[in-house]
């Protein structure tokens, strides 16, 4: 029996490769070629799976749902190919992986046999409500989850882009989208502030005697040291005694810790305030440590402990429902340094970070920088003079 026939009127080609024992079938639909493996040895067994692949070909042709352009799923083949290579050194491991979590879940299982141009707008859209309406959880995922799930979908497509395998790229936007609440980052005011370091200071007394002296010691300045620093918890975590001097700054006149920060935004320096000079060296006398040794080595830094006091407090939430972490210490750093009359560009460069970010998320300072004299100015009123014509002509 010969390794190559052809049926369906000479539509379909029925042939073997070489060093493979299963028939192969071939056909031409639509200006290209479309080919696959029966997984099947024996001949009339190939023939009848090669007709009906056939016949499901030309139905999905004549109804307009043949692809003949590369799909979605392979252009998040080649993203993936090149974004953890690309990226390599300048995003975060977390960060990349949950990308490619978002492809596997939810991208390529809703887009994955469309053809490109076939995702539109409209298509995107249906994604959106299907994301709702089939959610893991119970409950609809949240606005971030769902930015991000677009974003990874938009860097598909401008893969697509650049291969040439899409024209342009589809409108992603949100439709009937209102303007966004604002909101401002949970921080401490000045008064919970001082309750919060009063209840850690609380408990070095309480634990005075005990193995947790130690943590609890730790914990207080570690309080101190983030809200009079500024200090992102990432670059606290990486922070060693050989990145601080106490220095008299000749500005201030003031004993003061210059820290160099290695964090999110690479290599940056920071100036503490007065406040978090005692807090270091304390940790420094009671750890006695080398110069490469973390000023902060615990892995979590201190977030059971950090929450319970929290909670015991009553200082979890602040009065908008949002959950206070360790990164609000940072955020009553900017806020308590804004409130005091600090310039806002220097705090920026103080805190590696942007006037915009700042600007849009940390507002307590807005009341403080309000002029009420510039505010509730009066004009004087002019009053009309009556001109007599004669003086005019």
């Amino acid at each position: 029996m010969p390794a190559k026939h052809v049926i369906m009127g000479g539509k379909v080609h029925l042939y073997k490769r070489t060093r493979s024992k299963y028939w192969q079938c071939s056909t031409f639909l639509q200006g290209k070629n479309f080919r696959v493996s029966t997984k099947k040895t024996s001949f009339a067994e190939a023939k009848d799976i090669a007709e009906d692949w056939y016949l499901t070909l030309r139905g999905k042709s004549r109804a307009g749902e043949l692809v003949t352009e590369k799909t979605f799923a392979e252009a998040a083949e080649q993203f993936w190919r090149e974004y953890p290579v690309i990226t390599q050194g300048d995003r975060n491991e977390i960060y990349v992986e949950m990308h490619r979590r978002r492809l596997d879940k939810y991208l390529i299982p809703y887009f994955g046999k469309m053809g490109l141009s076939q995702i539109t707008p409209g298509v995107v859209q249906e994604y959106r409500i299907w994301r709702r309406e089939n959610s893991l959880r119970g409950g609809p995922p949240a606005r971030s989850t769902m930015h991000q799930e677009i974003v990874v979908l938009r860097q598909v497509l401008k893969t697509a882009l650049r291969h040439g395998w899409l024209t342009h790229l589809p409108d992603l936007s949100m439709p009937y989208k209102s303007a966004g609440k604002i909101t401002h980052r949970a921080w401490f005011s000045p008064e919970e502030y001082k309750q919060l370091y009063t209840a850690t200071r609380r408990r070095v007394k309480a634990r005075q005697g005990t193995r947790h002296l130690g943590s609890a010691q730790q914990l207080h300045d570690f309080v101190l040291f983030m809200a009079n620093t500024g200090l992102r918890p990432d670059e606290a975590r990486h922070l060693e005694h050989r990145d601080i001097q106490i220095v008299q700054d000749l500005d201030s006149d003031e004993i003061i810790l210059e820290i160099e920060v290695r964090g999110k935004r690479g290599v940056g320096f920071c100036k503490s305030t007065t406040g978090a000079v005692k807090p270091y060296q304390r940790i420094v006398k009671r750890n006695n440590p080398k110069p490469t040794d973390l000023v902060f080595p615990q892995k979590n830094l201190y977030r059971d402990m950090f929450n319970n006091i929290l909670k015991e407090e009553g200082l979890k939430h602040d009065r908008d429902g949002q959950q206070r972490t360790t990164y609000s210490l940072r955020h009553t750093y900017i806020c308590l340094r804004l409130m005091e009359g600090a310039d806002i560009y220097q705090i920026a460069k103080n805190c590696r970070t942007s006037v915009e970010m700042i600007e849009k998320y940390y507002a307590a300072h807005i009341k403080n920088t309000l002029d009420a004299s510039a505010i509730n100015v009066k004009r004087k009123r002019k009053l009309s003079k009556n001109v007599d014509i004669e003086e005019v002509t």
